[in-house]
């Protein structure tokens, strides 16, 4: 039977809120607002984001990092990995990021099986024939 454009709409909407209800997605929130709250470990997500951009814009005009640049980066980063708060948020990205990438594969593994067999199909057809246009 045929599904309209309204029922795959719906669908979505209860795969989104399905979403919200998981678990993950409740430690990602958390962990989100420990971090926001903690003006630490902000204010070093905002400096390392400056330093990253900051070499960013050289590399792109030609320009390498220098080494007080490099070892500023390594400092921020070898800082921000030992915050709590960081480590968690991390953590709690990287999970409702694979539950994302889960869900979107498994949405799209029957389209890509049917797209599949049909290119099987058109690529077993035989050509057919050109046809000449006489003038």
């Amino acid at each position: 039977m045929p599904v309209d454009t309204q029922q795959l709409l719906d669908a979505a909407e209860k795969l989104g809120k399905l979403v919200t209800e998981h678990p993950i997605l409740g430690r990602y929130t958390d962990a989100s607002r420990l971090l926001s709250a903690d003006s630490e470990a902000t204010r070093l997500l905002a400096d390392m984001d400056r330093e990253i951009q900051a070499v960013s814009q050289q590399e792109q005009q030609g320009v390498p990092p220098t080494p007080a640049q490099k070892q500023r980066l390594q400092s921020l980063q070898a800082t921000l990995a030992g915050n709590l708060k960081v480590k968690n948020f991390t953590l709690a990205q990287y999970e409702l990021t694979d539950l994302l990438r889960s869900i979107s594969q498994s949405w799209q593994k029957p389209i890509a099986e049917v797209q599949k067999a049909a290119s099987s199909k058109t690529a077993a057809a035989p050509a057919a024939p050109a046809s000449k246009l006489v003038f």
